[in-house]
């Protein structure tokens, strides 16, 4: 059986697809409201999600940028809501400064407590990570419950996230919960709407990482 095909790609070269999909996004994302700082992450989450609409709803808290790579540069903790934003995160990167990929959703004592309160394992992980992973950065991508419950957690002033990346993606609070994470006077990162993701989060952090690590 003939599996060809007459296409063939304009390059099979990794770093080659990924500076003429980013020049692909500069070009036809045009004008924008972002600063030079802002627009590695959008671009970033463009280029993982091919959605114009999504990068152009992100909402950057003004100091959200450099407080990411203050924490990273500090060997910070990330901390994910989920294991698929935890695999997707450049590990090696953090590890130059110390710092490495945190998720307690799947902790057997997250599960036991959960069940024991009627609640999502997402809330009490959240509660966990306060107590473990202090000025960590926040990557969210899946549970508005987790975000939730972590801008709970600021207000009371019990929780001081380095930055918060909250993007989960879905239909029941997850609008809402990135609309209240907009009002908080904290480094964040968000979206306006419903979508977003794993790999908004993932390169997001990505995007921050990378630009802390520039720095030398």
């Amino acid at each position: 059986m003939d599996f060809g095909t007459e296409f063939k790609p304009l390059t099979v070269q990794p770093q080659e697809i990924e500076e003429e999909s980013f020049r692909m996004i500069t070009e036809e994302l045009g004008e924008h409201p972002f600063t030079e700082e802002q627009y590695p992450v959008v671009q970033r989450v463009i280029h993982a999600s091919a959605d114009f609409e999504l990068g152009r709803s992100l909402v950057f808290h003004r100091d959200a940028i450099q407080a990411g790579i203050r924490a990273v540069r500090a060997g910070k903790p990330i901390v994910a809501d989920v294991q698929m934003v935890q695999v997707g995160i450049s590990k090696p990167r953090l590890a130059k400064f110390g710092g490495d990929v945190k998720v307690y959703i799947s902790d057997p004592d997250v599960m036991e407590e959960a069940k024991r309160l009627n609640t999502t394992r997402a809330i009490i992980s959240i509660r966990k990570a306060i107590l473990e992973s202090d000025g960590a950065i926040y990557a969210i991508g899946n549970a508005p419950t987790a975000l939730l419950e972590l801008i709970r957690l600021v207000k009371e002033g019990a929780a001081k996230p380095g930055l918060v990346i909250g993007v989960p993606v879905g239909f029941v609070s997850a609008a809402e919960s990135k609309e209240e994470l907009a009002k908080l006077d904290i480094p964040f990162i968000t979206n306006i709407g419903r979508k977003g993701g794993s790999p908004v989060a993932v390169a997001t952090v990505n995007a921050i990482s990378l630009m802390a690590e520039r720095l030398g």
